[in-house]
């Protein structure tokens, strides 16, 4: 059985490596390069919606014609492989 002191050791590591994997998991923490494309991306997706454009989709709208498809690795696919493999492309 474990003491009070050794459980409140345990939940303060926790939520010091919960806090941790958030923080370093934000766009800021990426390279430049993908940076740039990323926000490129998500301009072309705010351009698409805004036109009223259907094709090409984002890689949520992808990932589930995918699901329905049943295409297999999609859940490691990006948003390219997806369109090239549902045929968007």
């Amino acid at each position: 059985m474990a003491t009070e002191r050794q459980r409140r050791a345990a939940r303060k590591n926790v939520d010091k490596a919960i806090s941790a994997s958030k923080r370093k998991r934000t766009i800021a923490h990426l390279p430049a390069r993908t940076r740039s494309a990323l926000g490129k991306q998500g301009a072309a997706v705010a351009r698409r919606k805004r036109t009223g454009a259907t094709a090409p989709k984002t890689r949520a709208e992808l990932y589930e014609i995918a699901k329905r498809k049943e295409v297999p690795g999609r859940s490691k696919m990006g948003r390219d492989e997806l369109a090239r493999a549902v045929g968007e492309r």
